[in-house]
């Protein structure tokens, strides 16, 4: 009974979904995860295992919920930075869990370990991967499908990415990750802004034989329905606490550099990734703000309970990062130059974030924008005939 109430459901949801989609002459774009019809009847009798957040939805509704009442079967939760639910502060230790509502085992991939073991995985059919990303190498949430694949491929274990799509992948931009300076923050020799959906760097991750031991996932990618590359696209829900306007969405690929210096990125406020700003630029600007202990967003942020002088760019007009098709160096530069500590401006993290040392080298060298950017060549230009390969839309 409960298979034919199930196969009722999806015929109904499919047709009300190309429905819909024809009514509004393919402009409405229906994410991975609300094409139920493309992989529900796939999980009937699995085991299934499903990697989320608090922007896993089928609709409005969480991923879960909803799979649970169409009669899928989920054994495990795996929850990445800020964990499952999306209420975990930046950088906060997260420790495994039982779901209070459902009783399903809460594995966190942001605390003892960042990648699922072989316990983990143990009694798991097949997994879903359903993250909302922002197209940003440093984002942990790439990470975490890197490491998601990984152990699939290593236990035979096949992973079915619900497709969303990237709010910056109108440009491709960056110094390329170096060697050297692989990290939770930059586990793929890739530029800063890599330009892709997650499905589409699931493919380039097989594809490039990235992961551990050149192994290769079982891969199944739910495309979205009438996305394409470059069209602005809303978030309905905040990717993760600190990005949780458009604004900060925008600027994080330029501000988020900002975390390996002293300079506050607004972290402990309610506009975080739209202001810069330290207590030693007291006198350089006049636009201030305190950075406090926020619970669930900044906990302890940089240079709390002090007053910061810097930039307001709550109101600045991101569609530059379009018609530019670059990430803002000149904040970078700017901040440095009027910081009065030179030798201590830079942290250890800034290589990190960078995936090179060569840009904090630049920017104390007094190199300008341009001749930072033009330096990125030819790494980049190898890098966008490479993501070519792996498009899935237009």
């Amino acid at each position: 009974m409960k298979k034919i109430n199930i196969s009722i459901i999806v015929i109904l949801m499919m047709a009300l979904v190309l429905t819909n989609c024809k009514n509004q002459n393919k402009s409405v774009l229906v994410t991975g995860a609300d094409q139920t019809f493309s992989y529900l009847r796939y999980l009937e009798g699995k085991n299934v295992a499903i990697t989320i957040n608090q922007s896993s939805t089928i609709g409005m509704k969480p991923l879960l919920d909803s799979l649970l009442t169409l009669g899928t079967k989920v054994v495990k939760v795996f929850g990445p930075e800020h964990g499952f639910r999306g209420k975990a502060s930046d950088g906060a230790n997260i420790k495994n869990d039982t779901d209070e509502k459902t009783g399903i085992p809460i594995i966190s991939l942001y605390g003892d370990h960042y990648k699922p073991s072989i316990e983990d995985l143990s009694g798991v059919d097949i997994m879903i991967f359903d993250i909302q990303d922002v197209g940003v190498r440093f984002y942990t949430f790439l990470s975490t499908l890197h490491n998601v694949m990984e152990a699939c491929a290593e236990n035979n274990i096949e992973l079915i990415v619900l497709d969303r799509p990237n709010p910056n992948d109108f440009y491709v931009d960056g110094p390329v990750r170096e060697e050297n300076f692989k990290s939770f923050v930059g586990m793929d020799p890739i530029p800063i802004v890599h330009g892709m959906t997650f499905g589409e760097y699931a493919q380039m991750l097989n594809g490039e034989g990235w992961l551990e031991n050149k192994v290769k996932c079982k891969l199944k990618v739910i495309k979205m329905l009438n996305y394409k590359h470059g069209k602005q696209y809303i978030l309905p829900i905040p990717p993760s606490p600190n990005l949780n306007t458009q604004q900060s969405i925008l600027l994080y690929p330029s501000l988020c550099l900002f975390e390996g210096t002293e300079i506050s990125q607004g972290r402990g406020t309610y506009f975080p990734f739209q202001v810069l700003g330290n207590p030693e630029l007291k006198g350089k600007y006049s636009f201030s703000f305190k950075p406090v202990s926020i619970n669930g967003m900044s906990e302890n942020p940089p240079q709390v309970n002090l007053e910061c002088y810097g930039l307001d760019l709550r109101n600045y007009n991101t569609n530059i990062f379009k018609e530019t098709g670059r990430i803002n160096l000149a904040w970078l530069i700017e901040f440095y130059k009027a910081y009065p500590v030179k030798d201590k401006f830079f942290t250890g993290y800034f290589d990190e974030l960078a995936g090179t040392d060569k840009l904090r080298e630049q920017i104390i060298a007094g190199k300008t924008e341009k001749e930072i950017h033009d330096s990125w060549e030819p790494g980049l230009s190898q890098y966008k005939i490479l993501r070519g390969k792996y498009l899935l839309y237009d």
